[in-house]
């Protein structure tokens, strides 16, 4: 069968990562998700499936920092905030995990801000 669009081929790459990355209460999965305009990231303990914390370029707090900025520095303030988020709920170590995008531009930009705040990978 023939990938017919780029997401469609974005998200097989996801799954074929998603076979070795899992998120554990001890180390967490840090996901990405990239749309044509915002940026979207949170941290997922797998074993319980559920949402840790989650911040995004949209997110309440971030709107109004974020308005006028590239896309790569809004990336990058989300990833200080979920840094942030996650260390106030005792997460310090997480696994990352890209989404199937290359580890390029706005997703490079929100793995340097998560370091940056703090979060080891």
């Amino acid at each position: 069968m023939a990938i017919k669009t780029r997401n469609e081929a974005r998200k097989r790459r996801h799954l074929h990562v998603r076979k070795r990355v899992s998120g554990t209460p001890e180390r967490p999965r840090l996901n990405v998700f990239r749309s044509l305009s915002q940026i979207y990231a949170q941290i997922i303990d797998d074993t319980k499936g559920h949402t840790l914390v989650a911040a995004s370029s949209i997110d309440h707090e971030l709107r109004d920092k974020v308005k006028g900025l590239r896309k790569s520095e809004q990336a990058r303030l989300v990833g200080l905030a979920l840094a942030q988020r996650a260390k106030a709920k005792g997460v310090h170590k997480v696994v990352f995990d890209r989404g199937g995008y290359k580890y390029i531009g706005r997703v490079k930009a929100l793995a340097e801000g998560a370091r940056e705040g703090g979060l080891e990978f």
